[in-house]
């Protein structure tokens, strides 16, 4: 038996129906994030700021000392870096401890920490190493534990969440190399064959794949008499006959990650080990994601921490012209910005967090926002640190070792924080992704009215409900609580938030009528204008974290732990974001974008291509995407499971 060779030919179309019928369709649970992007500022979701129980967060404490003690311990940062592999006795110790199941239920030998103590818990990780903080955050954000958590049979969890939480590391496996965000085209196929399946196929940047046990597979099951088919999420052993993987991959950062090209020739999957229904692959990834996504920004909190002490500590210690360099205003700038974002950052992933612990609201929009907006900032604020260090800060550790002054890996959290803007979703799908669920309220009454392929009796019911909808929402938009100067104050301290509470109303209905004016501008054409709609989504995403900041200051004065300094740098970065606020608005109607679409045009036809000349190409010969035909593996397994 063999799988067709012939990978899946997707119109636009296609792939967009694909990825909407993944779509969680109906919102269950109140959204904050939801109601922001609607005009409506429903600050009561997150006001008082949710808390952890006394018994989670004692658990949640003791584990995070016992682990702290390991990275300080245990971990050294520059041997990862230098050998581009975490030593396997730091691995085993971490098994031991019992990371590996930090998110596993107690029953089935896990901690069973919160999403809120699991964050803190990666945060430590990733500081001491941003190796481990993938290794961990993979195996259990998005690897085998998560997913058989929320769709798993009791069969499955019995026999597979035991081992998650001990000894077995586990790895997700979607992309593929002609196949990233669009998973329409995905060719690893899974055969019904009795009682099994029979995977063939190649997956590409299996993060923890080279040192996995244990595998979650997303493959196409063919559509038959009797079966729905679909993309389909399997469990898999990975010394099953037939698994190869066939490259280790390196990267400009991340140097440690077991990250690699993984093939599958004739494996047979019983079918008690598939994952949900056929054809819920894709739903069940998303749906994992929602949560998962928040390993991301604890990474950025992590890296945010580290270069606020590095900038701080560095810029009292070097001085120009007559005094340390933090007094001149252009670094104090950047000191600021660096303080003031990690603080917020830390706001938006600890509110994410705890509302994903309450599960009282649906979080699909705060989780991707926290993604988005931590993974770009974060990015910002090392970027910042390696300016504050000058030419310190393009050195390597090693070099700065080699003569004499403190190895500072500034250059390094550069390079290890890149991924984040493409891992899980760019930024530019997550812009997508969040636009079509910012405007979904929009799409539900309207949406036939501007599909072509409906006909005029769809269009004109679709056109009642339509104008019921707005006839009630539309007035709404005028006048809110964000213009009585006496609105939210009890975020009025010595340092005054109010004011900034009031702002994000206010502009929450000007981006609500915003949207609503571009769509009945653009109608169908709404979906091709994707800076618009990214510009859209990142004003969202200001408006959140603001309220994120103001409510984490106001949560830790009444706890009487640095009320007023919190209050201080949420009043900074509300501050520095209303900024960044205003342009976004400015940008949405004054921007390059049809004169962008025209060079585009430009470049692609050839038009520009004189502009290449007097420069020579240093790359090597190859395809641009690797050949990835199912059929046995022509290399060494470099498996390398560990102890």
């Amino acid at each position: 038996m063999s799988a067709p060779s012939s990978k899946p030919t997707v119109s636009e179309r296609e792939a967009r129906q694909v990825a909407e019928a993944a779509r969680e369709q109906e919102w269950r649970k109140p959204s904050f994030a939801k109601e922001l992007f609607l005009g409506r500022f429903r600050l009561d979701l997150i006001h008082p700021h949710p808390m952890p129980t006394d018994e989670a967060a004692q658990r949640g404490e003791e584990f995070l000392a016992k682990l702290r003690d390991f990275c300080e311990t245990k971990v050294d940062a520059a041997l990862i870096e230098r050998e581009a592999r975490i030593p396997d006795e730091v691995i085993s110790g971490l098994k031991e401890i019992g990371a590996l199941g930090m998110k596993i239920d107690t029953k089935y030998g896990g901690l069973g920490l919160t999403q809120v103590y699991y964050n803190k818990a990666l945060t430590l990780a990733g500081s001491a190493s941003p190796a481990i903080g993938v290794l961990l955050s993979a195996h259990q954000s998005i690897g085998a534990p998560q997913p058989l958590k929320l769709f798993g049979t009791q069969e499955q969890k019995d026999q597979f969440l035991p081992r998650c939480a001990r000894t077995d590391i586990s790895a997700f496996l979607l992309t593929e190399p002609d196949v990233g965000s669009d998973p329409a085209r995905l060719a690893t196929t899974a055969v019904p064959d009795g009682d099994d399946y029979v995977l063939d196929g190649v997956k590409l940047w299996t993060t923890n794949g080279v040192v996995a046990d244990l595998l979650v597979v997303m493959a196409r099951v063919p559509k038959s008499e009797g079966r729905k088919g679909g993309i389909t999420a399997f469990v898999v052993e990975t010394n099953s006959p037939g698994i190869t993987v066939e490259n280790r991959n390196a990267f400009m950062g991340l140097r440690g990650i077991e990250n690699g090209v993984t093939r599958f020739h004739q494996v047979r999957v019983p079918a008690a080990n598939r994952i949900g229904p056929e054809g819920a692959g894709l739903k069940i990834a998303l749906t994992t994601l929602n949560t998962g996504r928040l390993s991301l920004p604890a990474s950025c909190v992590a890296a945010g921490k580290w270069c606020l002490k590095i900038a701080r500590e560095w810029s009292a210690a070097r001085e120009q012209w007559g005094k340390p360099i933090a007094h001149h205003e252009a670094v104090g700038a950047k000191i600021s910005f660096i303080a003031a974002t990690t603080f917020a950052l830390e706001a938006v992933l600890d509110l994410s967090s705890q509302m994903a612990d309450e599960n009282r609201n649906d979080i699909r929009i705060e989780g991707a926002l926290a993604k988005l907006y931590a993974s770009e900032m974060g990015w910002l604020i090392a970027d910042e640190l390696v300016q504050i260090r000058g030419g310190r800060g393009f050195e390597t550790a090693a070099s700065l070792k080699a003569r004499g002054e403190r190895a500072v890996p500034a250059e390094q959290v550069l390079r290890d924080l890149r991924i984040n803007r493409i891992f899980e979703g760019s930024t530019e799908i997550m812009h997508l992704l969040i636009a079509r669920e910012a405007v979904d309220a929009h799409l539900t009454v309207a949406g036939d009215l501007i599909d072509p392929e409906k006909s005029l009796q769809d269009k004109a019911k679709a056109g009642a409900n339509a104008g019921v909808f707005y006839a009630k929402w539309l007035p709404k938009l005028v006048a809110g609580p964000g213009q009585l100067p006496v609105s939210y104050g009890e975020f009025k301290r010595e340092v005054d938030l109010s004011g900034h509470l009031r702002y994000v109303e206010r502009h929450a209905r000007k981006l609500a009528r915003a949207t609503f004016y571009a769509m009945s501008r653009w109608q169908g054409r709404m979906e091709t204008k994707q800076g618009f709609l990214g510009r859209v989504v990142d004003i969202g995403a200001e408006l959140f974290a603001m309220s994120a900041a103001c409510v984490r200051a106001e949560l830790l004065r009444s706890q009487g732990d640095h009320g007023r300094e919190a209050y201080q740098l949420a009043d900074a970065f509300c501050r520095q974001s209303r900024i960044r606020v205003e342009e976004l608005f400015g940008r949405l109607w004054n921007n390059t974008d049809d004169l962008d679409r025209t060079v585009v045009k430009g470049v692609m036809s050839g038009t520009y291509e004189w502009l290449e000349d007097g420069v020579v190409d240093p790359s090597g010969e190859g395809p641009w995407i690797a050949v990835s035909d199912p059929g046995p593996s022509q290399r060494d397994n470099l498996h390398r499971p560990i102890g």
